[in-house]
């Protein structure tokens, strides 16, 4: 994240590259920032999406070296490159539209025929942009790489398409108001992306909804298709994957799998995070935690709130 990205030898800093990544970094050494960047959004925003599930996305810490439970054709593994599909397009077009990157800009005005109340305007995210480059960094070591099995890289690209279709569904209209005193008399409207939380909370429900998949052959080429037989076909928005995962509750090296033990768990919750779920019927241990939070705030005229420091006992529970 120190590194200023503007000397070519600078892409060797970077572990995991495929000969083609490694280039395209050297020919665009401005949009490393917003790829550098996009790797950490993916880590962060993939843990805090699944804080409540067994599988808790730890394993993306590792990255670019993962664990069985990212390699194996898991849902997982579907989640986490469809995120970064997402995250890589994401984070280019929006570098476009801040004026980061010397080669593109704004994106362009939308065809579509504005509304009586508003005007197009602004500068909307640059997702053609995005898409150009985002989809070369992200498939590139699919294409190229000799690891893996032709059915492993094609569940990959798959669910790389998926995240970036998400994506692309998301693009919505954005508009700021003009007029006296804000009356909105006039309004200024583009076309703009949401932050990552929201396309991690899509995938997320794409993930829960997954469909296990072989790789056959269909006519002249192999193609994903259902394992199971009464399951519908595979629509280019659905996630993908090839083998089933652990159940998460035990340590297991071998399958990728860290466990549940001391995990914190919702006593009152009857979801994913509640003690039963969470632990895996072990039973969990309570213990009681001290918080100290900003209370009795008072807005003093002109214009700062004062606020006391409250401490106050929260019972927690952990997995045993």
């Amino acid at each position: 994240s120190g590194v200023a990205w503007n000397e070519s030898h600078h892409c060797r800093l970077l572990t995991g590259l495929v000969p083609d990544q490694f280039q395209m970094c050297r020919r665009n050494l401005e949009v490393m920032h917003s790829i550098v960047r996009a790797a950490r959004q993916t880590k962060s925003v993939c843990q805090k999406t699944f804080t409540d599930m067994r599988w808790n996305c730890s394993s993306v810490q590792h990255a670019p070296s993962f664990g069985p439970d990212l390699l194996k054709g898991t849902r997982e593994s579907a989640f986490v490159y469809a995120l970064a599909a997402a995250a890589v397009t994401h984070s280019i077009a929006q570098a476009c539209t801040s004026g980061e990157l010397p080669l593109c800009s704004c994106g362009s005005i939308p065809s579509e025929v504005p509304g009586p109340d508003f005007r197009w305007g602004g500068c909307g995210d640059n997702l053609r942009y995005g898409l150009q480059l985002g989809t070369a960094f992200a498939d590139s070591p699919l294409k190229s790489s000799k690891l893996g099995t032709q059915a492993l890289k094609a569940m990959n690209l798959h669910n790389n398409a998926v995240g970036r279709q998400v994506l692309s569904d998301s693009l919505d209209t954005k508009c700021k108001c003009h007029g006296v005193s804000g009356s909105c008399s006039v309004k200024t409207c583009w076309k703009g992306l949401p932050n990552l939380d929201e396309i991690a909370s899509d995938l997320k429900s794409k993930y829960l909804a997954a469909i296990k998949v072989a790789h056959r052959l269909i006519g002249p080429r192999k193609q994903l298709i259902p394992k199971e037989m009464d399951v519908r076909p595979v629509k280019e928005t659905d996630l993908v994957y090839l083998n089933n995962s652990p159940d998460y509750c035990t340590p297991n090296l071998h399958l990728g799998s860290l466990g549940t033990q001391d995990r914190q768990c919702n006593k009152t919750s009857v979801g994913s995070d509640s003690c039963n779920l969470m632990c895996c019927g072990r039973g969990y241990n309570a213990y009681t935690e001290e918080v100290v939070e900003r209370c009795h705030c008072k807005y003093h005229w002109c214009c700062y709130v004062v606020c006391k420091k409250c401490r106050r006992k929260v019972e927690r529970y952990v997995c045993k």
